[in-house]
């Protein structure tokens, strides 16, 4: 699996940002990546040292559209944290 397959794209909301400044980021995944994927993906793209990785679950919402009834799809978020002496990611530098 490549590392551009593994990260889907960051997680941009209110939770995601308070982090970034405390080196922690989000991102969404395939649903299939373990830690140890997303821990060498961010480190490969961003070129950066990951000290944790956090993956959670995301089931999809039922949905009605005119009488029938159906789920998003599921997803995967992942948040990682970097070490004290690593840089930060460029990308988010602009939104803290």
């Amino acid at each position: 699996m490549n590392a551009y397959d593994v990260i889907i794209k960051p997680v941009l909301t209110e939770k995601a940002y308070d982090g970034i400044a405390s080196k922690k980021y989000c991102f969404y995944v395939k649903t299939d990546a373990t830690k140890t994927d997303v821990k060498n993906a961010v480190e490969k793209i961003f070129e950066v040292e990951v000290e944790s990785v956090n993956i959670i679950n995301l089931r999809g919402k039922r949905k009605r559209e005119r009488g029938t009834v159906g789920y998003t799809s599921d997803r995967k978020k992942a948040y990682v944290k970097l070490t004290e002496k690593s840089k930060t990611i460029p990308f988010f530098d602009s939104l803290a």
